[in-house]
């Protein structure tokens, strides 16, 4: 891949637009072209929208003709209105905003539609950042997967993807009759934003851009056959776990949410709204863990209470929901995660790794349950 390629295939994308379109109604987003996979973002409106749903084949053909293209992966995100005006005149023709993801034409689906062969979903959150909830997601489906579950691991956290790091994959998905496929990785069908972007993009998206580009990962993709899927959520109590518990209510009401915190007073507290907002919106709390639990040393073995310890557990018995268990804080989980090879994996028999597979094993007998 070369500037070239890439100034040339904008340049046929722009004379095709300008043929076939109104181009004031649709622009160039973003282009990337990595290892013959061409990721195509255009911004358009409602009514280029509807133009683009006629001439996408047209124009997928002729990208796929482009020496440099062997892949493509189109995708639309809305124009914002300058004024209530305009918007106000496309509620009143029946068109809704684009937001990446979303199908120009026909209505969202239903949430029953969304993963009709996961036959439950596990999400794991945190009221706030910074607490490992992510290398915690990673590890427990690495965990589920070896336990003998078909296993899915999704990267809901639209602004800040970190799975393909943590996994150590940089790949781009394939698309198959119009749907995205799940990469393979570690016995595990994942799939993240970041496979889709550069790495070094800024996702600067709105509100509604996020939730369709969620709703796409979740219903746009071809997971198959899975026993759960585990979704690592954004950080907080906001639009993507609303999204999340409105399209997957059957789901999750066959798994749960997982909250994930350190010991520390400020931690607990969102802690504590996130199982507010999971009990509002009729979601099970299959428990609390608290991660960063402790320091060893890894010279002298002496244990230290960076964060406070017992904090969590406390917190569970306050709130009546399960405590699934402590993993401490260790340099060998950081490096896992850095390195994209997760600790269950690299290490089995490390003292964390074993503290993963216990909380892994409470969850599959949870799952067990709600199944019988």
């Amino acid at each position: 891949m070369t500037a070239t390629d890439i100034s040339s295939l904008r340049d046929l994308i722009s004379r095709f637009l300008a043929a076939n379109g109104p181009t004031e109604q649709t622009s160039i987003e973003a282009l990337t072209l990595e290892e013959g996979h061409a990721h195509l973002i255009l911004r358009t409106t409602a009514r280029g929208a509807a133009f683009l749903q006629d001439v996408q084949k047209m124009l997928e053909e002729k990208m796929t003709q482009h020496p440099a293209v062997t892949g493509l992966t189109l995708s639309l995100t809305a124009h914002r209105p300058t004024s209530s005006q305009p918007r106000q005149a496309d509620a009143a023709r029946g068109h809704r905003p684009l937001a990446l993801g979303r199908k120009p034409a026909g209505r969202s689906a239903p949430p029953e539609a969304c993963l009709p062969d996961v036959k439950a979903v596990i999400a794991v959150a945190s009221g706030k950042g910074g607490v490992g909830k992510s290398t915690t997601a990673v590890n427990l489906a690495c965990c589920l997967a070896r336990l003998g579950l078909r296993t899915g691991l999704l990267d809901a956290d639209i602004h800040g993807p970190s799975l393909p790091h943590m996994l150590g994959d940089q790949q781009k998905p394939t698309v198959e009759d119009g749907r995205l496929r799940p990469l393979e990785r570690w016995g595990l069908e994942t799939m993240s934003i970041g496979y889709l972007v550069d790495r070094e993009q800024a996702m600067i998206w709105r509100g509604p851009m996020v939730m369709g580009a969620l709703t796409q990962l979740m219903s746009d993709v071809s997971w198959g056959t899975l026993d759960v899927l585990v979704v690592d959520l954004p950080p907080g109590t906001g639009d993507a776990q609303l999204t999340l518990t409105r399209k997957l209510s059957d789901r999750l009401k066959a798994g749960g949410a997982v909250i994930v915190s350190t010991p520390q007073d400020i931690a607990l507290l969102d802690a504590r709204r996130g199982v507010t907002l999971f009990e509002k919106t009729g979601t099970p709390v299959l428990g609390l863990i608290e991660n960063m639990s402790y320091f060893c040393c890894p010279h002298c073995q002496e244990r230290t209470d960076l964060f406070g310890h017992g904090g969590a557990r406390k917190e569970a018995e306050a709130l009546n929901i399960p405590f699934l268990g402590e993993i401490p804080l260790l340099r060998d989980i950081r490096c896992s995660a850095d390195e994209g090879t997760p600790l269950v994996l690299r290490e089995p028999d490390h003292p964390a790794s074993q503290a993963y597979m216990t909380i892994a094993r409470t969850l599959m007998t949870e799952l067990a349950a709600r199944d019988a």
